[in-house]
């Protein structure tokens, strides 16, 4: 089983609130921090200090989509949101960004395990194949 946890975030936001998110999202849906893949977010996030640092601290490798990559995954998102798109061009960076690796890791279809769970600066969302 393949799962990817995606994450959308501000600029600056802190690698503590985004770990604080993620193990939280995780605990709530009855996932180990073990069990994930990898993580996942947008290109204009590659250079995210907390990001790197997030992804880091777990050891686990960050990958980042277009926008126009992410746009694909729309129709299968649990919420769509017009501010993200104004930002970025996509309707959800978490979802989307887990939905796209997901499939690129396993090259079968994915789905939302835990869908977009939102805190102050950032998103997360966990998509698996299985």
């Amino acid at each position: 089983m393949t799962l990817v946890v995606g994450l959308g975030c501000q600029r600056g936001c802190d690698v503590h609130a985004l770990l604080a998110l993620f193990d939280g999202a995780l605990a709530e849906g009855g996932v180990e921090r073990q069990q994930v893949t990898a993580l996942a977010s947008i290109d204009r996030r590659q250079d995210e200090p907390g990001l790197i640092a997030l992804a880091r601290l777990l050891k686990l490798p960050l990958r980042c989509f277009s926008a126009e990559q992410l746009a694909f995954y729309k129709d299968r998102l649990s919420h769509k949101s017009d501010v993200a798109f104004a930002h970025t061009g996509c309707y959800g960076v978490a979802e989307s960004a887990a939905l796209a690796l997901a499939e690129d890791l396993s090259n079968a279809p994915a789905y939302l395990r835990i869908t977009r769970k939102k805190a102050a600066q950032a998103t997360f969302a966990l998509a698996w194949t299985g």
